[in-house]
């Protein structure tokens, strides 16, 4: 049975992953958002409220998980991080096995996974694309966002893989510190190399 080629889309806060995945959407390209299925998995009604509040008592509540409080819960602490990763991952790669089957006459599919390498999710894809920006580009962008300072970036930043390092162990490199449309036509490029027929 034929399925299809899985890219594993990365790259560290604020280096325009997002911007890019929804490139690959507009190329008719379908992407499992790993962000998105958490936040429906922890919203009302989500199936890891129940868990995560048992874990982490007073973290949830009638909107689910408060993700601020459960922030401020793991961040930095190395055991409770691993203790909600138990949690919550099975959970992400249940919701991405049914995606996977229900695109599974796609040419090309999009794993959209933040923390690609440091979770070991570089071995379930076929191709990794990293999204990256020059570091200058990318503390701009982050300290703009509501809620982020210097302290939070740095803590954040620490838990991801130097963003050098996932250049180097990347099959292909798209940039976003230039015009938005050469990202636009790098993605394009990309889409028609890795499913011959699909890009435009």
């Amino acid at each position: 049975m034929t399925r299809p080629l899985v890219v594993g889309l990365t790259g560290s806060i604020g280096m325009g992953k997002s911007t890019v995945a929804a490139m690959f959407a507009d190329e008719g390209v379908p992407v499992f958002d790993a962000d998105a299925a958490v936040h429906r998995l922890q919203g009302p009604g989500g199936h890891l409220v129940e868990p995560i509040e048992a874990a982490f008592p007073g973290t949830t509540g009638a909107g689910g998980v408060d993700r601020a409080s459960l922030g401020r819960a793991v961040l930095g602490d190395d055991a409770a991080m691993k203790r909600l990763e138990a949690i919550v991952h099975p959970a992400v790669g249940a919701d991405r096995a049914r995606f996977l089957a229900d695109h599974a006459d796609a040419p090309v599919v999009v794993f959209d996974i933040p923390l690609l390498f440091e979770t070991g999710g570089d071995r379930l894809v076929d191709t990794v694309v990293v999204v990256s920006a020059a570091p200058e580009v990318q503390r701009a962008r982050v300290l703009a966002r509501p809620g982020m300072d210097e302290a939070r970036f740095a803590a954040i930043l620490a838990r991801q893989l130097p963003d050098a390092e996932k250049r180097a162990r990347a099959d292909h490199v798209v940039a976003t510190d230039v015009p938005l449309v050469e990202t636009r036509a790098a993605v394009r490029r990309l889409v028609a190399c890795l499913a011959p027929g699909k890009g435009g």
